[in-house]
């Protein structure tokens, strides 16, 4: 578990299902496909439910980001596979709309970005569309600078990194 002043990360509950469903719900039109509820209703509560039962609790991952002051999750934000090797993996995150434009992204990633540092990560990536200016500012403000780009057929898709 990581602690902030007003955020707790830790693993994911069950009953938190409806969470994840929602933040699916959310994504931006222009998101890929995959990565939102598709025509069949997938991914279906009951599938994240056997998603959260399927992962061991650990400090890796994406993590809940739960507010303290209410106890409840608003979203995301951990360490997952770049494709750049075990020791650099990229910092991912994501909130409930009604959550946004309250610092909660910022402070969960520092918070992820300590752990990071103190676990012997030497460098972070992240991935992030140009179109999406909130998560590019919370990227800035944590100290993550573009890297790469590549046109896809969803936007331009911005590679960041970040040395520990």
């Amino acid at each position: 578990m990581l602690k902030t002043d007003r955020l707790l990360l830790r693993p994911w509950r069950v009953a938190e299902a409806a969470v994840q469903r929602e933040m699916w719900s959310e994504r931006d039109p222009r998101v890929p496909p995959h990565r939102r509820i598709d025509a069949d209703g997938r991914p279906s509560l009951a599938e994240l439910e056997g998603g959260i039962r399927a992962h061991e609790p650990s400090s890796a991952g994406l993590l809940a980001v739960e507010r303290k002051a209410v106890g409840d999750a608003v979203g995301y934000c951990g360490l997952v596979d770049s494709g750049r090797g075990a020791h650099e993996p990229e910092l991912a995150f994501e909130l409930l709309r009604r959550s946004r434009g309250q610092g909660y992204a910022t402070e969960a990633s520092w918070a992820v970005l300590d752990w990071a540092r103190s676990s012997g990560y030497e460098r972070l990536w992240a991935s992030v569309w140009d179109w999406n200016t909130a998560s590019r500012r919370v990227l800035e403000k944590v100290g993550f600078t573009e890297a790469d780009r590549e046109d896809t057929i969803h936007g331009t898709n911005l590679t960041t990194t970040r040395l520990l």
